[in-house]
């Protein structure tokens, strides 16, 4: 080459350098961010004086305080709820307040609200009587709330603005760390007919007696969370993120029809001028009793709602350190309740519910409130609240401090299918359990609904087989998941998505959640370190605001074991657990023993399949030429080719004469190696769980941690070893991991009998 284009070419291969480390560069980059068990410092916050790196509060930490004052009447001739409140806010947080967010839920229901404007909707949605009812008569529901005046404390008109579903309030003065700052709102709304337009509270209407049943929330002007994270937590209320609250005291005067029994959050201040004698002497015999105790009969709940009665009746409750306050009043009420003994405290456990509910609600209601705080508080806290209640309203369950609003209605006749008992004692188990997360446990639910949700229904599922001996539990174990997470990934939203933005919803926020609590605690962490965990979590974080970072950091400082891959598979990403057992290798040691050997060799020539000339010519040469002329053979070709020689024998001894004892023992120690190909295909790193069954009828489980895919999380081999012939394979034994694909789980493969229908059916149990 001339020294010119040798310049030349030095020139291009110069600037050619800069672009090749830029590619090597941005590849070596591009194996760090897809890495499995690349740690999570970019996705959770950084620890601060609020809140630290362990997942616990830090030293500056703080929340705000709301206490309210409230004069509610509920007016049942035309199904409309007023009040006048006294809310006292307190500024714990360093900064200055130059205005208050308050929550205005009920405005999701006035016509043309973001929330029912931005719910899609297509013909097949109404293409029934009930959804086209449902679509028009909540577009001309007149809902909402009619604020009439807003206040400070000596009466002046404080200057507001409402912001669909939000209204902030302007203050004159900045409100300072330490102060406090009291206003008065009066308003009143429609209240809703759940049972024609939906909704989380409501009426359901009773035509042949003309009686209503009232579950209202979410009914009054209500405090916004301001904290480190967010700032005021002002997210407009669309209609599946819940609800987020500051915690306070609250003094409530509920006015009804004189008829009506009222449960509440808290505890009723006034029994002695809104009971009976016997009714307050029932209650009192409640509060010792070990099982259930009738405060208000069948026959005498059918006879109060026969006959309205006229004039008014003003319930008291007070409660302390709550985020919510709600309530549920009807004429029709039965009511019982029991005492709970925890190792702190008792604690009274009560439902409401109308005959309509019988015979499962006088059987199964409270008796399943117990259980609940009995389960829940065993894994968390003891319950600090003095009530529980459960309350049964038709095709609902949501939940609030100290009450919650419950579905599982029998048969007009009494009868109850199978999936209604068991859907009414998993509700009422969900919702009280909603105590714990998020009324105590205070998280976001308008941004996480699974830090609620799928906690909850986690501790849903231990509760259920707690109850009931093989409850039939939809949520929980690993294999239970599976449909869900190996299906369209197009409509699949990792767990950490924003509450409105899920895709299925119930899978998402309630089901994979739980399920991936669940394989924390039996398959990664082990009971014992998982419930120590989580009992860390739930005192922790009792009374206070914890995100998503405090939960995976406390699990993992308090377990010891770092799970950032667990929490990015699981809760980051729509990848799903499929490994398959893709190849089965068999080996010996070569015992160099020729008589050892050539056994050896001739039982693996004998098991060989002969290839396919070998097999025809066998039937159609009838004589080979050898065979026709004897003479023809030689050595060669007549000697016995496993036969050991003298030779062979001396070698083996000179072999052996150079191996050290221990080299001796381990030749003839009868090992069996097997090297077994894993390959991961559906992109979830798990551990590998395998048993292997051997030929004398034993197994042997061994648990391989996740981290054998640090380096490739496509494809990794490992080899184990046994004097024992392995004579079957299993990876995921007892379904532990949510594999989605289980026919490669086996060696050798297992064919399983499965059905298709060619008749569709329909099936309830």
């Amino acid at each position: 080459m001339e020294k010119s284009n040798l310049n030349n070419h030095m020139e291009n291969i110069i600037k050619l350098l800069p672009i090749i480390f830029l590619s090597l560069s941005l590849n070596a980059q591009d194996n760090l961010n897809n890495n499995k068990f690349k740690q999570l410092k970019e996705e959770l916050a950084t620890p601060n004086v609020y809140r630290n790196a362990a997942g616990a509060p830090g030293p500056q930490y703080y929340q705000q305080k709301a206490d309210y004052k409230m004069k509610i009447k509920l007016d049942d001739e035309n199904q409309r709820i007023s009040g006048e409140e006294t809310i006292t806010y307190i500024n714990n947080s360093p900064d200055p307040l130059t205005y208050l967010w308050l929550q205005l839920d009920q405005n999701i229901r006035k016509p043309g609200s973001d929330g029912q404007l931005s719910r899609t909707s297509s013909i097949g949605s109404i293409s029934s009587p009930w959804g086209l009812k449902r679509m028009v008569l909540a577009s001309e529901f007149e809902g909402g709330f009619n604020i009439e005046k807003v206040t400070d404390a000596s009466g002046k008109k404080i200057p507001y603005t409402i912001v669909g579903t939000m209204m902030r309030i302007d203050l004159d003065k900045a409100l300072l760390n330490g102060g406090s700052y009291s206003f008065k709102i009066d308003w009143w709304y429609n209240i809703n007919n759940r049972m024609e337009i939906g909704g989380r509270s409501g009426y359901e209407y009773f035509e042949e007696e003309d009686n209503y049943l009232y579950t209202i929330a979410q009914f009054f002007p209500r405090m916004c969370v301001y904290n480190d994270v967010e700032g005021w937590q002002n997210k407009q209320f669309l209609g599946s993120g819940e609800f987020t609250l500051p915690f306070g005291d609250y003094e409530v005067e509920i006015t009804v029809p004189s008829d009506h029994v009222v449960a509440a959050t808290g505890v009723l201040q006034n029994a002695s001028k809104v009971l009976t004698k016997e009714q307050q002497n029932r209650l009192e015999e409640a509060e010792e009793a070990d099982a259930p105790v009738l405060i208000i009969t069948q026959e005498e709940a059918e006879a109060n709602e026969k006959e309205k009665a006229s004039g008014t009746k003003t319930w008291i409750f007070e409660a302390e350190n709550v985020r919510d306050f709600a309530f549920a009043s009807s004429r029709k009420f039965m009511w019982d309740a029991q005492s709970v003994q925890q190792e702190t405290k008792k604690v009274l456990a009560m439902s409401y519910y109308p005959k309509e509910g019988n015979p499962l609600w006088e059987k199964y209601s409270t008796r399943l409130i117990v259980q609940t705080l009995k389960t829940y508080s065993k894994h968390t806290f003891d319950y600090p609240y003095p009530v529980a209640i459960s309350v049964h309203a038709n095709s609902i369950g949501m939940e609030y401090p100290m009450i919650c609003f419950n579905g599982g209605r029998p048969n007009a006749d009494g009868t109850y299918s199978e999936r209604t008992k068991y859907g009414m004692h998993s509700v009422i188990i969900h919702e009280v359990g909603h105590n714990y997360f998020p009324m105590i446990i205070n998280s976001d639910e308008r941004q996480w609904t699974w830090m609620d949700e799928g906690l909850n229904t986690f501790l849903q599922f231990l509760t259920e087989q707690e109850w009931q001996r093989d409850y039939p539990s939809r949520r929980g174990p690993a294999h239970l998941i599976v449909d869900y997470m190996k299906g369209d990934k197009s409509f699949i939203s990792p767990i950490m998505t924003n509450s409105e933005s899920i895709y299925q919803f119930g899978n998402n926020a309630y089901g994979k959640p739980a399920t991936a609590l669940n394989i924390l605690r039996e398959t990664i962490l082990g009971r014992e370190l998982f419930d120590y965990a989580f009992k860390v979590y739930a005192e922790r974080w009792m009374f206070k605001h914890p995100t998503p970072a405090d939960f995976f950091r406390t699990m993992e400082d308090a377990s010891g074991v770092d799970l950032d891959w667990f929490w990015r598979g699981w809760f980051y990403t729509n990848d799903h657990v499929d490994i398959g057992l893709e190849n089965v290798q068999w080996f010996t040691l070569d015992t160099h023993n020729p008589e050892v050997e050539t056994q050896f060799e001739k039982e693996l020539n004998e098991m060989e399949n002969k290839n396919i000339s070998e097999i025809r010519n066998k039937k159609q040469i009838k004589e080979t030429e050898n065979e026709r002329v004897p003479s023809l053979d030689d050595e060669y070709n007549t000697r016995d080719i496993y036969a050991v020689t003298a030779e062979d024998k001396e070698a083996y001894e000179n072999f052996l004469g150079e191996l050290s004892e221990e080299d001796k023992e381990l030749l003839n120690s009868g090992y069996q190696f097997y090297q077994l190909d894993f390959e991961n295909k559906g992109g979830l790193v798990m551990p590998l769980i395998i048993q292997f069954t051997f030929t004398d009828g034993t197994t042997e489980l061994i648990k391989i941690p996740a981290e054998i895919w640090k380096k490739n999380d496509e494809n990794v081999s490992k080899i184990f070893f046994f004097k024992k012939e392995v004579l079957r394979v299993d990876l995921d034994p007892f379904l532990e991991t949510a594999d989605c694909e289980t026919y490669d789980n086996h060696w050798p493969r297992q064919l399983l009998p499965s059905r298709f229908d060619i008749f569709e059916r329909r099936r309830d149990r």
